[in-house]
């Protein structure tokens, strides 16, 4: 899905590598990471495919630039990419995989794991970044209209990691509960606990 990125923010507009690098960085970047080698390995190949054209443009004073442009095809397996209605089914969280199975952990070692994960941010500054992005890009576009879409990623994101931080506050409760139960000896008393020792 990388290649599909990469080739709606040409669409927006000719760009070179550096360019699409600084656009990706300021936007995709936000929900989709990637490094810089793989989305120059990425532009080869839609090269190669015929979705992309590259230029090389010669500079008075500067060195010379290659521009990458959308060619039509390019353009009909963005639209055709945009229309697929298969999202691909299941849930991958490498970070809830690796919290099912923390109990092998001392307790404290875990409440600092996520008071660590709860201070996390994408968006440091609340969004407030990624929004002036969007509107400064938002001057570039030859549709204006188009970036509300990349506002609406913003939200997401924001909203997003408001959750997040919720949830962490929720697991921090829960794990200092234990640990307060532990230490004072009540934990086999927890009627959850004696039920689930009788099944055992």
């Amino acid at each position: 899905m990388l290649k599909h990125g990469i080739l709606g923010l040409i669409n927006n507009g000719d760009k070179t590598g550096y360019e699409i690098m600084t656009v990706f960085r300021d936007s995709l970047n936000h929900f989709w990471t990637a490094q810089t080698s793989q989305i120059y390995r990425e532009l080869q190949t839609m090269e190669k495919a015929g979705w992309i054209s590259q230029t090389h443009v010669v500079q008075a004073g500067k060195p010379d630039k290659n521009v990458f442009s959308i060619t039509p095809a390019g353009h009909e397996e963005l639209l055709r990419w945009l229309r697929q209605d298969h999202i691909p089914a299941g849930y991958r969280n490498p970070f809830l995989l690796k919290t099912f199975f923390m109990g092998e952990l001392p307790v404290q070692e875990n409440i600092e794991f996520f008071k660590a994960f709860q201070h996390a941010a994408v968006f440091a500054d609340e969004g407030k970044q990624a929004s002036a992005n969007a509107d400064m890009y938002q001057q570039a576009l030859s549709h204006p209209e188009k970036a509300l879409y990349w506002k609406l990623t913003i939200e997401f994101g924001r909203m997003y990691e408001k959750m997040q931080r919720e949830w962490c506050k929720y697991c921090i409760g829960e794990l200092e509960k234990l640990q307060h139960m532990t230490e004072t000896g009540n934990y086999h008393d927890s009627p959850a606990i004696a039920k689930q020792e009788e099944i055992q």
